[in-house]
């Protein structure tokens, strides 16, 4: 008589007369089919439906959200500047799954980028939320305020970072966007979008005193740096952010 391990794997008893090929080959057998042979990766950059293939030992999901859009500035007088804040990057989380798990498919949620604010003083929009059915779960980052004509004040950054996610074995929140900031009449530009786990942070509206800007997040995640005007200026828009992603990587027999 042969009995087995909790994974499957046969072994004789005391009674048994199996001949040792017999119980070697057996053995073989058995431990191949819970060995990792090969890799079956599929990648949303869009939701969809994930199938399992055929064999699968071990699923690793990898689930980014949608990064934050920036807030809009208005037209600007005389003596008078606007710098909007960045948005926060997305939530990302990880976790390994057994087939039992997962079932035979999942559906997949990727999260769009935050829009941007439209021109004037209007907020960015969050992120969209990343999900594998509701085994793993992921927040959008913030969108940012945007920020009124003025001579001298601040616009904080959007500071969630899309957290409160649930599921897998790791959660990272996204960073936070940059301050904007007016001074003496001048924007002050570190209003960079947050990074996220798979998006780097986006660098600040650019240097010149007039008009510029923000910058899309950075895929995939990232939060969008806002906009600044100098004195006597027209509005400008909010940039979106950058969209979220889901990796599903199965190991198979």
């Amino acid at each position: 008589m042969t009995s087995t391990t909790s994974k499957g794997i046969p072994y004789p008893q005391s009674t048994d007369h199996t001949r040792l090929w017999e119980h070697f080959q057996n053995l073989a057998q058995a431990a191949d089919g819970l060995m990792f042979g090969n890799v079956d990766r599929q990648v949303f950059t869009s939701s969809g439906t994930w199938t399992r293939p055929a064999g699968a030992i071990m699923v690793h999901v990898r689930v980014q959200a949608g990064g934050g859009g920036s807030g809009g500035v208005p037209s600007t007088g005389s003596g008078q500047a606007a710098c909007a804040a960045g948005g926060s990057g997305g939530e990302y989380a990880e976790g390994w799954l057994t087939p039992a798990t997962t079932g035979a498919s999942v559906a997949v949620t990727v999260g769009t980028g935050g829009a941007g604010g439209p021109a004037g003083n209007n907020s960015g929009s969050d992120g969209g939320s990343s999900s594998f059915g509701s085994l793993i779960t992921c927040n959008g980052g913030g969108g940012s305020a945007g920020m009124s004509a003025t001579s001298s004040s601040a616009s904080v950054g959007a500071s969630n970072g899309g957290q409160g996610g649930v599921g897998g074995d790791l959660h990272l929140p996204g960073g936070d966007g940059g301050n904007g900031q007016v001074i003496a009449g001048l924007p002050v530009k570190y209003n960079n979008g947050g990074a996220s786990m798979l998006g780097s942070m986006r660098r600040a509206s650019g240097v010149s005193a007039t008009t510029t800007t923000g910058f899309t997040g950075y895929s995939y995640g990232g939060g969008a740096s806002g906009p600044a005007n100098g004195a006597s200026q027209s509005a400008v828009a909010g940039s979106p952010g950058a969209p979220g992603i889901v990796i599903v990587t199965t190991y198979t027999a």
